[in-house]
C-alpha cells in the first residue's frame, strides 16, 4: 500500500502544499501554490492555505493512504499550541494554522490525521539531512535566505526545536558592523541586513536602479558595482552569523537555500570569506558552507520529513 505525507510550507510570499512519498519524492501533479504577502488579510491567508491543501489532497492516488501532515512555517511559531506568527505576515499573530489544516484534512479524508508543525528552517535542515547535501552529517544547520532568513539545527543526529519550536532562528542573530532596525525589535539582525528585499533596499539607497532580488541578480551578472557591493555585504553578514552559530553549537556543515541564495554563486564565496576571519578558532573556521542540494523542493521535503522521519523530531 502506498503511503504519503501531505507537506505544507508557509512563507512570506507564498504557501505551497504537495504529497511526498517515503523516499522524499514529490508526487507529480500534487504540488500547488497560492500567494501570501505582507499586505494579505487573515482571511486571505486562510483561504490560500485551504486552497493548496485541498488541491494537493485531491491528487492522492486511489488506494493510497495519507499518514500525516507536516507543516513548515516561517517563524516565530508556538509549537505546543500549533500557532504561527510569521514576522513578514502581520495579519497572522498567534494564528492556529495547525488546527485549521487538521480540521480540513479530517473533513477531506473522513479520518483524524496527525499534524506536526515546526519552523521552516528546521524543515529545510531535516530535508538536507534526509536526501540533500547533509546526508551523513549529524551536526548541521540549514538556512533559508529569501524574503526572510530562517534556519534550523540538527545536533547529534536529532532535530532541535527548543521549548517553543524556534531554535535555530538564525535570521534574528545580530551581526556586528550593521545598524539596520529589524521588525523583531533588534538592530543589525542578519535578516534585516541580508534578506533579498533588504539587500535590494540597501542597494537602492546607494543609487542602484531596480526593485527585486531578481533585478539585483541581473545587475550583478552585468557587473554593476552597487549590486556587487550589496551582494558582498549580504554574504558578509550571513557569514558572521554562521560563524557565531558555529562558535555556539560546533557545526560541521551549513547548507543554504532559498530564492535569494541564487542571486549569484559568488554569494557562498562571500559567506565563506567572512568565516575565514575566525581562523584562529579552528573549530569555527572548519564549518563547511554549501548550497542546498534540493533546489526549490527542500521546504516541502522537509515538511514531509516531520512525518516520514518523525523519530528525529525532538
Amino acid at each position: 500500500m502506498k503511503t504519503f505525507a501531505l507537506a505544507v510550507d508557509l512563507g512570506g510570499t507564498k504557501i505551497e502544499a504537495a504529497l511526498v512519498d517515503p523516499t522524499g519524492t514529490l508526487l507529480p501533479g500534487s504540488r500547488f501554490r497560492a500567494p501570501t504577502g505582507g499586505g494579505s488579510t487573515s482571511e486571505e491567508l486562510a483561504a490560500s492555505a485551504d486552497s493548496v491543501v485541498t488541491q494537493a489532497m485531491a491528487a492522492l492516488p486511489d488506494g493510497a493512504t495519507l499518514i500525516g501532515v507536516g507543516i513548515g512555517s516561517a517563524g516565530p511559531i508556538t509549537v505546543e499550541r500549533g500557532l504561527v506568527s510569521p514576522l513578514n505576515l502581520p495579519a497572522w499573530r498567534d494564528y492556529p494554522l495547525r488546527d485549521q489544516i487538521a480540521a480540513l484534512a479530517e473533513s477531506l479524508t473522513g479520518a483524524v490525521v496527525p499534524v506536526t508543525l515546526r519552523m521552516d528552517g528546521e524543515c529545510i535542515t531535516m530535508a538536507e539531512h534526509w536526501v540533500g547535501a547533509g546526508r551523513g552529517v549529524d551536526n548541521l544547520m540549514g538556512m533559508v535566505v529569501s524574503t526572510g532568513i530562517g534556519g534550523g539545527l540538527i545536533l547529534g543526529g536529532l532535530a532541535v526545536a527548543g521549548p517553543t519550536g524556534n531554535a535555530g532562528h538564525i535570521g534574528h542573530v545580530e551581526v556586528g558592523g550593521f545598524d539596520e532596525a529589524c521588525l523583531c525589535g533588534g538592530t543589525g539582525c542578519v535578516e534585516a541586513v541580508a534578506s533579498g528585499p533588504n539587500t535590494a533596499r540597501w542597494a537602492k539607497a546607494q543609487g542602484w536602479v531596480g526593485e527585486t532580488g531578481e533585478d539585483l541578480a541581473a545587475s550583478y551578472a552585468a557587473g554593476d558595482d552597487i549590486a556587487i557591493a550589496a551582494v558582498r555585504r549580504s554574504g558578509r553578514a550571513i557569514g558572521q552569523a554562521i560563524a557565531s552559530a558555529t562558535a555556539l553549537v560546533d557545526l560541521d556543515l551549513v547548507a543554504i537555500g532559498g530564492g535569494f541564495s541564487h542571486v549569484t554563486p559568488n554569494l557562498i564565496d562571500f559567506v565563506r570569506d567572512a568565516i575565514t576571519q575566525r581562523e584562529l578558532f579552528p573549530f569555527v573556521a572548519k564549518v563547511r558552507v554549501i548550497p542546498s542540494g534540493l533546489s526549490g523542493d527542500g521546504p516541502l521535503i522537509g515538511a514531509a520529513a516531520l512525518v516520514h522521519r518523525a523519530e528525529l523530531v525532538a
